[in-house]
């Protein structure tokens, strides 16, 4: 079900400041700024082989990522994504155990076209977790 660790994702208050950073401090190679309008987040990767770290920035005032940044207004790690094969048959999994899940039940893509889901940070050792959708090519 869980098949490993996607990303981390770190709010920042400014996307290009933050990718300039990285990039003069630590020579991490920042991708290119994404927008992912159904959440109201900018967002770049910094791919690391095995798993990436997402930069994320709000696109609008009132989303969950612009109310992290008024409360962090340094930014700060949001949440992990854990990669999972299917993503509704994971949530309905983890869900009969006992894990809440954020939203209404209405399916929720990534700027890349998954399916993603977001377990409430109360069942899961108080970190926000993101699962999203990986299948494997056959």
């Amino acid at each position: 079900m869980v098949t490993g660790l996607s990303h981390v994702a770190i709010v920042v208050p400014d996307l290009a400041a933050a990718a300039r950073k990285l990039a003069d401090l630590y020579g991490l190679a920042v991708g290119r700024p994404e927008v992912n309008e159904g959440e109201g987040v900018r967002l770049a990767y910094v791919e690391l082989g095995n798993a990436k770290i997402e930069l994320i920035e709000p696109s609008r005032p009132g989303t969950a990522v612009a109310k992290f940044l008024e409360r962090n207004p340094r930014g700060g790690i949001h949440h992990f994504c854990l990669s999972v094969d299917d993503v509704v048959a994971a949530e309905q999994r983890f869900t009969t155990r006992g894990a809440r899940f954020a939203g209404d039940g209405t399916p929720r893509l990534s700027v890349h076209g998954q399916r993603i889901g977001f377990i409430h940070p109360q069942d899961f050792l108080g970190a926000l977790v993101e699962i999203e959708e990986h299948r494997s090519v056959e």
